[in-house]
């Protein structure tokens, strides 16, 4: 039988899922079939069952997945402890879109401040789908991180214009790694002459 680590946060997550799911009325069983629907594999009742007893973990469609179904907000997740919840979190919100906007200011926080590079590259890519202003410094401060990050920076500025979109696409154009210089010419509009934008 296969060892599951459980952390604190694992068991801090399947405590508050519990307590969610007991004060909205769903049995274990009921919430498996939501979860079911909403991640596009089966998921039943047992492994519910262990991940409130601490004996497995879940993964992170599936915590998305029960904290949408218990009405656990986004703000909330991007606020957790664990890097990885708030990574998933952060590309949650990415996938709402402009449905996501309250959300821009805590993503562009953590953007620039998060300890972890995926959780600043989860929170840029986020910022880049939503395209509301206020996270275009975010985006641009991305521009002057590690790798993985510029590159994910410099794809997230395609919503956006303005000199200082375009002094970051060129600054990338030049840059030293090869992905984020790819980034940059997959971004950067092909200008052909008698062709108007």
């Amino acid at each position: 039988m296969r060892e599951t680590r459980v952390t604190k946060q694992t068991e801090t997550f399947a405590r508050r899922a519990r307590e969610e799911r007991m004060s909205a009325g769903l049995s274990q069983s009921a919430l498996a079939e939501r979860v079911t629907e909403l991640i596009g594999r089966s998921i039943d009742h047992s492994a519910l069952a262990k991940l409130e007893r601490h004996q497995r973990r879940a993964s992170l469609d599936e915590a998305l997945a029960i904290a949408e179904i218990l009405d656990v907000p986004l703000a909330a997740l991007l606020d957790d402890p664990e890097p990885t919840v708030v990574d998933a979190a952060a590309w949650a919100a990415g996938e709402r879109g402009e449905a996501a906007v309250d959300l821009v200011p805590r993503l562009a926080d953590l953007a620039v401040t998060a300890e972890d590079a995926l959780v600043r590259e989860s929170c840029i890519a986020a910022l880049g789908a939503i395209g509301d202003p206020r996270g275009l410094p975010a985006v641009l401060a991305g521009c002057r991180d590690k790798p993985a990050v510029r590159r994910r920076a410099v794809l997230a500025l395609a919503p956006f214009d303005g000199p200082e979109v375009e002094a970051a696409l060129a600054a990338a154009l030049e840059d030293r790694d090869w992905q984020v210089r790819q980034a940059a010419e997959d971004v950067t509009p092909v200008h052909t002459p008698g062709h108007e934008d």
